[in-house]
């Protein structure tokens, strides 16, 4: 028998009240947890012992909060939501129309479902099976495929209306799951051939932003606001603290808590009023905040002591050598099929294992194509090193990154310098030479003898115009281009 039990609850899109996260809490602390921790698919997880576990289990049914034990059946529904207001501002995509989204689903989903802001990159693009990304046509998003157990992604042929995400993220999991659809063909023709959605054609794919991870910690403003993002170095959060956190929330009316997929809170909607509060909350729970920015650049593994140890340990590398890795974003990946986000992948490769057991292991290194984590293409930078030797070579990965990118700055600097400096060619301006004595009509002057003022066309002047110094008719003067010594001279 377990003597301990990995218990997940989903919330869906990030999204939670503070009422709903206090109940779940509060019998997670009569159950005698008292730390949890929040997952890279924003869900929230805890660790409870099995003569506890039947007493939680009865209460989470009681108020009717779907969990799940020790399995990942279905995979929670992430969002950005978590970056709007705060990382940014502007475009179609506002928090109710999250809302609509997902309200709509009336069901628990079983494939990976992520709903982004094409003008972010705090949370991932196509770490889903069905990913789908706001398009630059207000209400409409692009889909992305990915099937089961397959690094492959298309994009499926329509935009689809915001009201009908989940009715068709429900038909896809039908038949991909239930009829074995798979290839980009059959699966639209399964699904589109007997429900119809409101649908507008794919033009072109989804441009990447360039990837930045902004600061996600402490007390920053926005507007006449303050948001307030939560980091625990050791991805574990006291429950008596994020009990006075819902309690503070419900006190000055904060309706809503966003989970990150950097497994952090964030917090939108404090007044300036009740900033002492949310500091005496943080002071009297003894919570630091403003960790340096290359500790929170950082995601592992869900219930995953190992990954979060290594991480610490190459964190304390940085600090000593006073890394750069701005721009960068890190991953560890310690168990084969799982998932993690970043621009640099560190993956534990087993080198003996007997059954489960592995003996000996080894790290290799890769980073995404253009260092973009949204990429899913990886290539391998070292392979095959020791734990101790990991932090040097990913400082030189680092270093690397670094220097590409000032040469890349470079090269538009000087690209704008050379623009800059270049000559501007001025456009070609043309006349009318008569055929016969030579004499040209410029429209910029006009023609005095004629009574023509300046700055009538050629193509204006009546039929009747004849040449000012031989009287030729005005198809005797051709077109001609004109010299730049005939412009300056002007």
């Amino acid at each position: 028998m377990r003597d301990y039990y990995n218990v997940k609850i989903n919330i869906p899109g990030g999204i939670v009240s503070p009422g709903t996260l206090h109940d779940i809490l509060s019998l997670a602390y009569e159950a005698k947890v008292r730390k949890v921790r929040f997952g890279a698919r924003q869900q929230l997880l805890m660790t409870v012992h099995y003569e506890d576990m039947r007493f939680l289990e009865q209460d989470l049914k009681k108020k009717q909060i779907s969990y799940e034990l020790n399995t990942e059946r279905y995979p929670n529904i992430i969002s950005s939501y978590c970056a709007e207001e705060v990382f940014r501002t502007g475009q179609w995509l506002s928090e109710s129309e999250y809302h609509m989204v997902l309200d709509g689903f009336d069901y628990q989903p079983q494939l990976k479902i992520n709903l982004s802001d094409s003008n972010q990159s705090f949370t991932p693009f196509f770490t889903g099976n069905l990913n789908f990304i706001a398009s630059a046509v207000p209400h409409f998003w692009y889909l992305y495929v990915r099937p089961k157990q397959s690094n492959s992604v298309f994009r499926w042929r329509e935009l689809i209306y915001t009201n009908d995400i989940a009715r068709l993220a429900r038909s896809v999991e039908e038949a991909m799951l239930s009829e074995g659809h798979r290839d980009e063909e059959s699966l639209y023709q399964s699904v589109t051939g007997q429900r119809k959605f409101i649908t507008q054609p794919a033009t072109g794919e989804v441009e990447l932003p360039d990837f930045t991870l902004p600061y996600y910690e402490g007390f920053n403003r926005y507007g006449q606001r303050t948001w307030l993002g939560l980091y625990r170095r050791d991805e574990q959060f006291s429950i008596s603290f994020l009990l006075d956190v819902c309690t503070l929330c419900l006190k000055t009316r904060i309706g809503e808590i966003c989970i990150t997929p950097w497994k952090s809170l964030i917090i939108k909607g404090i007044e300036e009023k009740n900033r002492t509060q949310w500091s005496q909350v943080l002071g009297r729970n003894n919570i630091n905040v403003r960790h340096a920015a290359n500790e929170l650049a950082w995601q592992t593994e869900d219930h995953n002591e190992e990954g979060a140890q290594l991480k610490n340990y190459i964190v304390r590398f940085f600090d000593k050598h006073d890394t750069r890795t701005f721009g960068l974003c890190f991953g560890i990946q310690t168990r084969p099929k799982s998932e993690v986000f970043g621009s640099v992948l560190v993956r534990k490769r087993p080198l003996f294992q007997i059954g489960q057991l592995s003996l000996f292991s080894v790290y290799d290194i890769y980073f995404t194509d253009n260092f973009n984590p949204n990429s899913r293409t990886y290539y391998l930078f070292e392979k095959g090193l020791l734990k101790i030797h990991v932090p040097a070579q990913l400082e030189r990965l680092c270093r690397k990154f670094s220097a590409r990118r000032y040469m890349s700055n470079l090269e538009v600097v000087r690209f704008n310098e050379e623009e800059a400096a270049a000559p501007v060619s001025s456009p070609a301006i043309y006349g009318h030479q008569c055929s016969h004595c030579l004499t040209i009509y410029d429209e910029r002057y006009g023609d005095v003898l004629n009574e023509v003022p300046a700055g009538v066309p050629f193509e204006q002047l009546p039929d009747r115009y004849t040449c000012p110094t031989c009287d030729a008719a005005k198809a005797d003067m051709q077109l001609v281009e004109l010299s730049s010594e005939v412009e300056e001279i002007g």
